[in-house]
């Protein structure tokens, strides 16, 4: 690590998006605004990270992180793959509170994926952040695996402030992004090919269920194809 105190706050520049990037390959943790809250985050492939973010929060293990990218372009380098048509309604709904859950390939490299104990492959929910700064930490740093920066059960951050109060220097980098617009949820879509329209609603937010359905059908199906 450089000499730079861990907990500093620093505005989103080149230089703190080149010190965030060479955080999370180092294994550090960083909290960063996103198009919701503030997030804290780490390398996805990194083990001794997520556990720290997991430790550092008080999150039940059972509870999933989730991915930010900042495009779908990057999920094949990680070895996600969305299958259809949850590709077509990414294509509609990304950047966004759309959150399509994608299946891990033999060759996947992440640390956070959700287990199936039958032996089915693994799966990932990821999001692309409606936030052109967000998608700027993202594109410096690639993928990460995110939370919410508070301890579980407490208010999410909506400051760079909140979220040094709830964890110090416990975070190597917070990015100042001012204030979030707090939390919206996130239409979390899985595929299934039994299901209506291919697809099933795991949690219906921002984006309704009916807006989604319909988006399948558009153009004979064809969206985003």
């Amino acid at each position: 690590m450089s000499d730079m105190s861990k907990g500093a706050t620093m505005k989103v520049t080149g230089e703190s998006l080149d010190e965030a990037a060479r955080i999370v390959r180092e294994g550090g943790l960083i909290v960063i605004p996103t198009d919701t809250v503030y997030g804290v985050a780490c390398d996805p492939r990194n083990t001794d990270a997520i556990d720290r973010i997991y430790r550092l929060k008080r999150r039940p293990r059972y509870k999933a992180l989730q991915v930010l990218l900042a495009s779908t372009d990057e999920l094949a380098a990680i070895g996600l793959e969305l299958p259809s048509p949850l590709n077509r309604l990414s294509a509609a709904f990304l950047p966004g509170a759309f959150s399509p859950i994608a299946v891990a390939r033999p060759d996947c490299t992440l640390r956070t994926l959700a287990d199936t104990a039958d032996g089915r492959p693994g799966t990932q929910g990821i999001r692309i952040p409606n936030s052109a700064l967000t998608l700027d930490i993202l594109r410096a740093t690639g993928p990460l695996a995110a939370s919410s920066a508070n301890r579980s059960g407490d208010e999410s951050a909506q400051t760079v402030e909140e979220a040094v109060e709830a964890f110090g220097d416990a975070v190597d980098l917070y990015l100042d992004g001012g204030p979030t617009q707090g939390h919206v949820s996130s239409t979390v879509v899985k595929a299934d090919p039994y299901a209506r329209d291919g697809i099933e609603i795991l949690r219906e937010g921002v984006i309704p269920q009916g807006v989604i359905r319909q988006a399948l059908h558009l153009n004979g199906g064809g969206l985003g194809a």
